[in-house]
């Protein structure tokens, strides 16, 4: 059910525009707006920090509060846009929508999973994708649900969940309409994560990279090339010896005149 106010206290503001709610925010007053209904707009203006409080308790947009207009009476309205300063967040200005008796609005009522520890989807490993955070209906203004709940017991990876498991209450209907549409779903685990190479196999990779060659030889630090390390590979099996009576290396005679 939508969030129910008494009353707050209204100001009628005589002056519009830019320097009247400038006036206004000095007063420690935020401007406002009350329009709908078939009526003229009225500018009205609230005590800042009631508004503030009242936004701290959550779901403002949904919430109905009964204005009470100083010289103009009570009007029930449903908070429609608020403006904030985009650098102090401080309020600037608030739009009010009039709810007459029977009116029906348009408003977000957010979504809530329970039973995620009974899924087998999500005990293996999946992850729960929320595709819409809320959904928007309309309802009538006394009966605004305050959540739409979907229960995730013994769906598996790759299930949807769509919007028609919920509950709706009577007179509640979603603004998308001919279509059972999605709002979760339960995935498998990421493509990254599951190819990511273990510690491990990384560290092998390296170190065999790393390694030199068998038959090669590093060169030292003078860049010449270094020996053959131990070990080396022996002149193949059945290579062939030098032929027989092969002329050997003529001796050096000496020079003519020298004994």
């Amino acid at each position: 059910m939508a969030q129910q106010v008494s009353e707050i206290k209204a100001y009628a503001r005589k002056r519009a525009g830019t320097g009247g709610a400038r006036e206004v925010r000095r007063q420690a007053q935020v401007p406002a707006v009350i329009y709908g209904e078939g009526k003229s707009p009225e500018n009205i203006a609230l005590a800042t920090n009631e508004v503030v409080n009242l936004m701290n308790r959550g779901r403002f947009l949904a919430t109905l509060i009964t204005l009470d207009v100083e010289g103009g009476g009570k009007t029930r309205v449903i908070p429609r846009e608020v403006q904030l300063d985009p650098v102090n967040d401080k309020l600037v200005h608030i739009d009010f929508q009039r709810v007459g008796p029977g009116a029906s609005v348009r408003v977000d009522v957010p979504v809530r999973f329970v039973n995620e520890a009974l899924s087998p989807g999500l005990k293996r490993g999946g992850v729960l994708n929320v595709v819409r955070h809320e959904v928007e209906v309309i309802a009538p203004a006394d009966e605004i649900p305050e959540v739409f709940e979907f229960n995730l017991e013994g769906l598996e990876i790759g299930r949807s969940i769509h919007i028609s498991a919920t509950n709706m209450p009577k007179g509640v209907r979603p603004t998308i309409q001919g279509r059972d549409f999605t709002v979760a779903t339960i995935a498998g685990k990421k493509a990254e994560e599951e190819a990511t190479p273990t510690a491990g196999a990384a560290g092998a990779a390296e170190g065999a990279a790393a390694a030199p060659g068998a038959e090669g030889a590093a060169p030292t630090a003078d860049g010449k090339a270094a020996a053959p390390a131990a070990g080396g590979k022996a002149p193949a099996a059945g290579a062939k010896a030098p032929a027989a009576g092969a002329a050997k290396p003529a001796a050096a005679k000496p020079a003519a005149g020298k004994k």
